[in-house]
């Protein structure tokens, strides 16, 4: 296949695009500067794609079959709330509209906190436990709204264009060897600790990948969305307890088991086939290399 990756020296976006380029995909990679070397079967390309002169023509020039879109800011804090939901919303509009006009597929990396409890003043609990992509939006932050206007233009580039679009909500993203989430596992204390908005979940960058790869391949009719965490919750507790214990209360409705996720990966298992595969329990040592083309 023509690949194009969008946000390529970025975290997810790097890892995949060395993931399919390994495959033997011709994979064009796309981000504001190019790395030091180029991948066997991947080539890079420097664009802004909040201008859509450059994102039309680096998209359309290289004739797709589908696009992964991974570029934008990733959290609130980096950036004021205003330049993150501006370059996310410019450039995801722009990268849908090239590929549309391309006919190529979509897949992209949309998140969790379009629930709107991550990035949130003061966490609230969501209406019910486990969270599955039906629960209700209410984002108050330029990130999750970016996100929840993105899945909006997901659906607009559907109708318009006849292609397919993948939203993918990952969790927190980690990486093997350096998991940050770990680290709060010593400190943490539910008598003190402050809320969660994603209640503990996390999802290893390999499944990421590999749950994006799965919508690639499967035969997605339209606009669908798809939860991406891990199975557990990084705290090595039940993830009820914690949560009642932190936020004083749980939903009404609660039907968790053990440290299972407080989001439900059930609709990727059924509609792509993909479970993770990755735990911190190994994962936060073990010696995996990231994309050696970064380190070139």
């Amino acid at each position: 296949m023509q690949l194009i990756v969008t946000g390529a020296t970025g975290g997810a976006g790097s890892w995949a695009l060395e993931h399919f380029a390994s495959l033997g995909h011709n994979v064009v990679g796309i981000d504001l500067e190019r790395p030091a070397s180029d991948p066997d079967n991947a080539t890079f390309l420097a664009a802004d794609l909040t201008e859509q002169g450059q994102a039309w023509e680096a998209i359309l020039a290289r004739d797709p079959d589908a696009v992964l879109h991974f570029a934008g800011i990733p959290a609130m804090g980096i950036t004021t709330g205003t330049d993150t939901f501006l370059t996310n919303v410019t450039s995801t509009y722009h990268v849908f509209e090239a590929a549309g006009r391309a006919g190529a597929d979509v897949v992209w990396t949309s998140s969790e906190s379009l629930y709107g409890m991550p990035f949130a003043a003061e966490p609230f609990l969501p209406d019910y436990l486990p969270i599955d992509e039906s629960h209700p939006q209410r984002p108050e932050d330029g990130y999750g709204a970016s996100k929840l206007v993105g899945e909006e233009l997901a659906a607009k580039t559907v109708r318009q264009y006849d292609v397919s679009v993948a939203s993918i909500r990952p969790s927190w993203i980690q990486y093997p060897g350096e998991y940050r989430a770990t680290d709060e596992q010593a400190a943490f204390d539910p008598e003190t600790a402050e809320g969660s908005g994603n209640f503990w979940s996390y999802v290893d960058v390999r499944d990421v990948v590999s749950i994006v790869e799965a919508a690639l391949e499967a035969d997605i009719d339209g606009h669908e969305a798809y939860h991406a965490m891990a199975a557990d919750n990084y705290l090595d507790r039940p993830t009820a307890d914690v949560i009642e214990s932190v936020f004083g209360d749980l939903p009404d409705a609660c039907d968790l088991e053990g440290d299972e996720s407080a989001f439900s990966t059930a609709k990727a298992r059924a509609e792509l086939g993909w479970e993770p595969a990755h735990s911190w329990r190994e994962a936060e040592t073990e010696p995996v290399e990231g994309p050696e083309f970064l380190d070139g």
